[in-house]
């Protein structure tokens, strides 16, 4: 009787296993199949100058949890933390529900962002974004040595945002040196540290939405933060709105389905920023903040249609 039972516990046990097993095998099949979702961030200069008591309730609205503050000229929510206080802001972040995600704040350089890292910090964000510093348009010989030389230059900065606990994201502005999809990946070869990675802005990428797919493939996990933003009729000269506006997404001609597929490739999971810049500097990219949020909300539709799709 004695192995009788045994045998039975040991069947049940067996039984229970096989079921838990089953279990397990069950959730693990639904998590490979579950859907690739964007994870949005609102940068709070698309609402231009105004008070982060009327952006921030926005945020949510967008579909995002996260914001990203901007300094003059193209917001002036850095300027706003100045005048509120670090304490101020951090009671109107919690009021919101909303996390500060990065702070984009061009106007001290790369080289000068380490007291923007430690601000980031104490607000609870996690990346600083900056563009770098010239020549443009080198190629060959010439640029893998200016790519090498900003690398070395980059090196304690990477170092003080390990330090810190932050990213430092590198936008690939149109008039430096990290413009090229090869001068990118040359320079994340040289910093192979997680605490930098590019902050990808589509608009000064070739609008090519197969090429731009392929980049960020390519680029993989050292892809820290994207701008769902394309070139449209540009942004440095002033336009009848409905032409400006082309640089949202779904509104100009740049195909985001490659672009997306990509995203959902590398199994994306940083911040992606619905963005344009408005002509001039610094103004809401629509007369009234609602305006605003509904049009954030139409480009995120847009988008979302393709990290819908099987």
């Amino acid at each position: 009787m004695q192995v009788e039972t045994q045998t039975r516990r040991e069947f049940l046990a067996g039984t229970g296993a096989l079921a838990a097993g089953a279990t397990l095998g069950e959730m693990a099949a639904a998590e490979s199949k579950e859907k690739f979702r964007i994870r949005y961030i609102v940068g709070a200069c698309m609402y231009g100058t105004k008070p982060l008591a009327e952006i921030l309730p926005e945020v949510r609205k967008c579909g995002a949890e996260t914001v990203e503050f901007w300094a003059r000229p193209h917001g002036n929510q850095r300027e706003q933390v100045d005048k509120l206080g670090v304490e101020a802001v951090q009671a109107l972040l919690k009021k919101n529900k909303v996390r500060l995600g990065s702070m984009t704040c061009f106007k001290y350089g790369v080289f000068g962002m380490q007291p923007e890292m430690k601000l980031v910090k104490a607000l609870g964000g996690d990346m600083v974004i900056c563009n770098t510093v010239g020549p443009r348009n080198l190629k060959g010989d010439a640029l893998k040595k200016a790519v090498t030389a900003l690398a070395e230059k980059l090196k304690p900065h990477v170092a003080a945002a390990e330090k810190i606990g932050v990213q430092i994201g590198i936008e690939n502005h149109s008039g430096t040196i990290i413009n090229s999809p090869e001068s990118q990946l040359m320079l994340m070869d040289l910093l192979p540290s997680k605490h930098i990675g590019m902050a990808l802005a589509g608009y000064h990428m070739p609008q090519d939405p197969e090429l731009i797919g392929k980049h960020i493939e390519r680029l993989g996990q050292r892809l820290v933060h994207f701008q769902a933003w394309e070139h449209g009729m540009g942004c440095s000269k002033k336009l009848p709105k409905a032409q400006e506006l082309m640089q949202m997404p779904g509104r100009g001609p740049l195909d985001f389905k490659p672009i997306v597929a990509g995203l959902k490739k590398i199994k994306f999971a940083g911040r992606v920023e619905i963005f344009m810049h408005p002509v001039p500097r610094g103004v809401p990219i629509l007369e009234t903040t609602a305006k605003v949020t509904a049009e954030i909300n139409r480009a995120r539709a847009y988008l979302d249609k393709f990290a819908d799709a099987a």
